[in-house]
């Protein structure tokens, strides 16, 4: 049971020594993953919110923050960050591109907090302003990792995400997202930015961000987290659709099928820190489309683990996972 709980160390022995446990569970048994389900991640999350920079290097040894996305995320997405990492980028020389890369991904979340997701022509001008201010000292500290550490992948990753905030353009993202997979042409996160790039909402032209998706399963070796490029293409169609039943047909659900066998649960893939998240974007996409036998794999892996992404297209996310368990 542990080791499909919490999948198996790198070695295949056994279950995964750094595994959070889980504490506390709701009724219907399912959990919201914290710290990306990672002992070690959590002692970092408790590290920043004390605002311990000591701490928060220290317990950054045993990832490279230059690659994870997901670690970075965590400390991204932490709020009270942006109180105490100025001080860290300003102090610690031999740290500074560590210091800059964590505050420039931080100030690109909290300027999406100030701007909130209200459509454009709902958000008043002091939310643009501050969201603005907030990306402009985003753009400048990843820039800086970016040429402090040129083969980091991360500061590029964010420099998409806050180019499209900013709307500098085609010619300034693509230059990015070639940057990024110059560093790791199979990056998973780069690939799923871009593919919101291209979706029609962001200007893309319909069709356009499947066809990428497609393209980037083709180059997947068996195993590789990439294929879940394929499941997010589908949600996002979901989103872009006005037919909430539009995922509803037998060729999706074999494309689903096909990526989620030749990816997350293929023999080959590792789990690493955060592997759940990658599982709930399958659950989400799979349970869309009316798929009734992977769809239960999936779950059943998951045992109860639910991530805030992408569940939080639904107006209740929490409450959406369960009921999707449930069917399955």
């Amino acid at each position: 049971m542990f080791g499909t709980l919490f999948g198996r160390g790198a070695d295949g022995s056994g279950a995964d020594p750094h595994a959070l446990r889980v504490t506390r569970r709701h009724r219907n048994g399912t959990y919201t993953l914290r710290a990306l389900g990672d002992t070690r991640v959590l002692a970092l999350v408790e590290a920043a919110d004390a605002g311990d920079w000591e701490a928060v290097k220290a317990a950054l040894i045993p990832f490279d923050l230059g690659r994870d996305h997901q670690v970075l995320g965590e400390l991204a997405d932490l709020d009270g960050v942006q109180d105490w990492i100025g001080r860290a980028v300003a102090e610690d020389k031999e740290h500074r591109a560590t210091a800059l890369l964590i505050s420039g991904a931080r100030h690109i979340t909290w300027g999406w907090e100030a701007r909130t997701a209200a459509r454009a022509v709902d958000v008043t001008q002091e939310q643009w302003r501050i969201f603005h201010e907030r990306l402009d000292l985003a753009e400048e500290q990843l820039l800086e990792a970016a040429e402090l550490r040129p083969e980091w992948v991360t500061p590029w990753r964010r420099l998409l995400t806050s180019g499209r905030g900013m709307s500098l353009g085609a010619a300034v993202n693509e230059t990015r997202r070639d940057a990024a997979l110059r560093r790791e042409p199979l990056d998973l996160e780069t690939h799923l930015e871009w593919l919101s790039q291209l979706q029609p909402r962001w200007g893309g032209e319909p069709g356009q961000a499947m066809a990428f998706a497609r393209d980037a399963l083709a180059r997947a070796p068996r195993g590789h987290r990439l294929g879940c490029v394929i499941a997010m293409a589908h949600i996002e169609d979901w989103v872009e659709s006005d037919q909430a039943d539009c995922l509803v047909d037998s060729s999706i659900r074999a494309e689903l099928r096909d990526a989620a066998d030749h990816s997350i649960l293929h023999p080959d893939h590792l789990r690493v820190p955060g592997w759940q998240h990658d599982f709930n974007m399958f659950a989400m996409a799979l349970s869309l489309a009316g798929e009734r036998h992977t769809v239960r794999r999936v779950f059943q892996a998951l045992d109860g683990a639910h991530t805030t992404w992408p569940w939080t297209y639904f107006a209740e996310p929490e409450k959406e996972f369960a009921r999707r368990q449930r069917r399955s």
